[in-house]
């Protein structure tokens, strides 16, 4: 069977719990005071639309409980959050500066006066604070790690090179790679003639993907009077990472002889603002979007030229499904060049899909492709996986074929290109230009499990070569193990083949792992009843034809299942 894709969500249940234990904390005296129904009821709402990333109205209701950080940190940790996040700055700044007042220090709030104060270039300042943020003792590693590096980028004009690299080298080496990009950031600083060999023995690293950084090196190197090296770079990484989103940029940027955006290596705020970023990233990996959204924020506070920043802006509010919020910030991105457009419009279009604007969708990415002054592989490809995946599998045929009339076998593109047009091609009814085309991206790159499972199952259902297609299965079962689709696909050759109940452990997994799919509970169904499980089978049936995902055809199959059996 063919893979598809299923997102999770966490419930409220358990956060509401949490808060309900963490406002009993709050002292006596102070609980008597916002003990109120409403004033639970805004600290409560507060905290959730915090952690559904819905900053400005998570704002709205903790301005409201003013005060309860005088026994309540947590309060006030949230409350920054949320005006942070929501773009309050100053009033970020002056909620910090009045919690300075009252002694009460947090993470949150001496980060954002320091950042204050960074930004502004009363370095003295900024370090103040920013020791007071790594001497606190409820810091979490990442939190202990950014800190630290805030604090040394804020005294780097009272030192040497030698004292600054002495000083990187006491930071916790479990962020190996940070200190990394750390440390080529400091010699950048400094002018220091080894810059160059730095940059390169970074982007030289075979076990990380520092690929990001060959845009600052390019950068270096332009600033420097080097264009001609800077597009070198550029060109060199792009072989090995097309896809990467600023190096695209960049490479316009250079073409047309623009500066790109504005990064300075010279200037402390930069830097931090860079180091605040990969922080957000780290975090945004791990599905912490409002703590990723807050140092990303302070991030574009320090940094405000710096539009790239806006693209893990949009991602985190896409992850929590804020599609608003998410598209607003994608046509924020599409003002900042080509590459930073198409990027946009193809994740707009995304949106818009999920939306149930089909329509609206494709009409935006065909009009979006069509003005684009650069047609490059990957742009041509983009547009074809995307008319694919709408359905329109004629038009993608067209656009697959442009790239393999350009292309070997040798391409990195090869086996992605066969495998789409092939899929195209069998939704069409063309079969053996389907089967020639996933031999063909197999025969390229043998160790692809969906395109095995793919050509395989196609098979089945046509009831050809399926002693082959199970030998390939079971391949692709150790290639991915446990992919569900593969499991059923497994499990319905061996149906095939009359090995019932072999058949019947894989499809049993197979629904356990897929319990609303349609096919495998169909498939599960048909097993039960060749083992002579006749009433479970008839309930599997049953349970298909009260699914939506369920195509009409497949329930006409099965209403003649139910009335006649196999």
């Amino acid at each position: 069977m063919f893979k598809s894709i299923k997102l999770q969500k966490i419930t409220t249940l358990f956060l509401f719990v949490i808060l309900l234990i963490t406002f009993s904390t709050i002292e006596g005296k102070t609980l008597e005071k916002y003990s109120k129904g409403e004033n639970i009821a805004n600290y409560f709402s507060g905290i959730l639309l915090l952690n559904n990333s819905k900053y400005s109205r998570s704002y709205k209701y903790l301005k409201k409980l003013d005060g309860l950080e005088e026994s309540h940190p947590f309060y006030a940790s949230k409350y920054l959050y949320s005006l942070v996040n929501s773009g309050n700055f100053s009033q970020a700044y002056n909620f910090s500066k009045k919690l300075e007042k009252r002694k009460i220090d947090t993470i949150e709030s001496n980060l954002v006066l320091g950042t204050h104060y960074l930004k502004n270039s009363q370095l003295d300042y900024a370090k103040k604070y920013f020791d007071k943020a790594k001497r606190l003792t409820d810091r979490s590693l990442l939190d202990n790690y950014i800190t630290n590096s805030l604090y040394l980028l804020s005294s780097l004009k009272n030192i040497k090179l030698e004292k600054a690299e002495s000083n990187l080298l006491s930071f916790d080496d479990r962020f190996e790679n940070l200190n990394k990009i750390q440390d080529v950031f400091l010699y950048c600083y400094f002018n220091s003639e080894k810059t160059d060999a730095k940059f390169q023995s970074l982007l030289e690293n075979q076990k990380i993907d520092f690929s990001r950084y060959s845009y600052f090196y390019a950068k270096y190197l332009h600033d420097a009077g080097k264009s001609s090296q800077a597009k070198k770079i550029i060109q060199e990484s792009l072989k090995n990472n097309p896809r990467n989103l600023l190096l695209n940029q960049y490479k316009f940027d250079l073409e047309k002889t623009k500066a790109g955006f504005y990064f300075d290596c010279n200037n402390e705020s930069h830097i931090a603002a860079e180091i605040l970023f990969i922080s957000a990233s780290a975090l945004s990996s791990q599905s912490l979007y409002y703590s990723s959204n807050f140092y990303l924020n302070l991030a574009k506070y320090l940094n405000k030229e710096f539009q790239a920043y806006i693209s893990l802006e949009a991602e985190n509010f896409y992850n929590v499904e804020d599609f608003a919020k998410a598209k607003n910030s994608y046509k924020k991105l599409t003002n900042y060049g080509e590459a930073f457009k198409w990027y946009s419009y193809k994740q707009i279009s995304k949106i818009l899909i999920q939306e149930k604007k089909e329509e609206l969708s494709i009409k935006l990415l065909s009009k979006a492709y069509n003005e684009l002054h650069s047609k490059g592989l990957y742009e041509i490809f983009d547009y074809a996986e995307f008319l694919k995946n709408n359905e329109k599998f004629k038009e993608s045929i067209k656009f697959y074929s442009e790239i393999l009339d350009s292309i070997n076998q040798s391409h990195p593109l090869f086996p992605e290109v066969t495998d789409s047009r092939g899929v195209a091609y069998e939704r069409i009814g063309e079969w053996n230009k389907a089967e020639k085309d996933l031999l063909a991206s197999l025969e390229a790159s043998p160790d692809q499990a969906y395109v095995i499972n793919y050509l395989a199952y196609s098979w089945i259902e046509q009831g050809v070569k399926i002693n082959k297609s199970l030998e390939m299965l079971e391949k692709a079962n150790k290639i991915k193990s446990n992919d569900p689709y593969i499991i059923d696909s497994l499990g319905w050759a061996l149906f095939k083949l009359k090995r019932y109940e072999e058949s019947k452990e894989y499809l049993q997994l197979a629904v356990r792992l897929l319990p609303a799919d349609p096919i495998v509970n169909d498939h599960y169904g048909d097993v039960l009843w060749k083992n002579g499980n006749v009433i479970q089978a008839r309930y599997y049936w049953n349970y298909v034809l009260n699914l939506e995902k369920a195509e009409k055809d497949l329930k006409d199959e099965v209403e003649k299942k139910l009335i006649k059996g196999l």
